[in-house]
């Protein structure tokens, strides 16, 4: 996260700061799964491709538009780019989870009943365990993804860090982490564990 909001990016730091992160965000998708069924390491391959390539192209494309942009002054243009990655990994997250689980829409999930016995594989239960799932890596970057510029850009203007440059990362950094420390249980907390459909 702290790559991914480094000022000044070049287009090979946002590719490998994009991909770094959508491999990680792979990986949890495919730790998280429903294991109930097995699914072919395609499936993960097809994913990971799916999410790396539309959020590099998002980032890259957002990057090249802000930088033509005529309008926007140096320093409002550098502001808007601290912005990108949350579009990018957004879009990308739900790119990943949707190639990663599809196969959860053609063959259903297990649905319990009361006492926790397995009654059947529903599709209905699959796309709406697939949308809270989305939507849930659609809100989890937000505060990890926004707060954190908006944060640093007020900071950056202090003495302290004016006069310290070097405290710049390390300040990031914690923004990042307390930020991350916010966002993951407001996201996990969303949607209950076990939903009745």
């Amino acid at each position: 996260v702290v790559g991914l909001l480094l000022p000044n990016q070049t287009l090979a730091s946002t590719v490998f700061w994009q991909w770094l992160n959508q491999s990680h965000n792979a990986c949890v998708n495919y730790a998280n799964r429903n294991a109930s069924k097995p699914s072919p390491t395609s499936k993960f391959i097809q994913g990971y491709l799916g999410a790396v390539i539309s959020a590099v192209s998002i980032a890259v494309g957002l990057n090249v538009l802000i930088q033509r942009a005529n309008k926007f002054t140096p320093a409002t243009r550098l502001l808007i780019q601290r912005f990108v990655p949350f579009p990018a990994v957004a879009s990308a997250n739900i790119c990943n989870v949707v190639l990663m689980r599809h196969t959860e829409l053609e063959e259903g999930i297990d649905v319990l009943d009361n006492n926790g016995n397995i009654v059947g594989s529903s599709r209905v239960a699959a796309k709406h365990a697939l949308l809270e799932t989305a939507l849930t890596r659609v809100v989890l970057p937000m505060p990890i993804l926004v707060l954190p510029p908006i944060i640093m850009s007020v900071l950056e203007k202090t003495s302290l860090l004016r006069s310290r440059p070097r405290m710049i990362l390390p300040v990031q950094s914690l923004v990042c982490l307390a930020a991350f420390g916010l966002a993951l249980p407001l996201a996990i907390s969303l949607f209950p564990q076990m939903s009745e459909v």
